[in-house]
């Protein structure tokens, strides 16, 4: 995952996105319902995270359905484990 990913994650409504869609997809309007949001804020920080590569989106008639791209997610994961290791290498000299 590149810088955009962890940039687009310092928002906390877009990490309020991510959570919801932990569970699963959602529709923009299922994401509006349960982050404390209006749907066109709740859309443009679902854009943001698709457009970072962290979601998916598939439009569906004349919704949008949301969903966590897990690879990317493993990436970030495995980017972050990898930091915390060498930044516990470097406090234990």
């Amino acid at each position: 995952m590149q810088n955009s990913g962890f940039k687009a994650l310092s928002h906390p409504l877009r990490c309020e996105v991510m959570a919801q869609l932990r569970s699963g997809a959602n529709t923009s309007e299922e994401l509006t319902s349960v982050i404390d949001a209006a749907w066109p804020t709740v859309t443009r920080h679902s854009n943001i995270l698709r457009d970072a590569g962290l979601i998916i989106a598939k439009r569906q008639a004349n919704t949008i359905l949301y969903r966590a791209n897990a690879s990317v997610l493993v990436d970030a994961a495995n980017t972050l484990l990898s930091l915390m290791g060498n930044a516990l290498q470097y406090i234990g000299r």
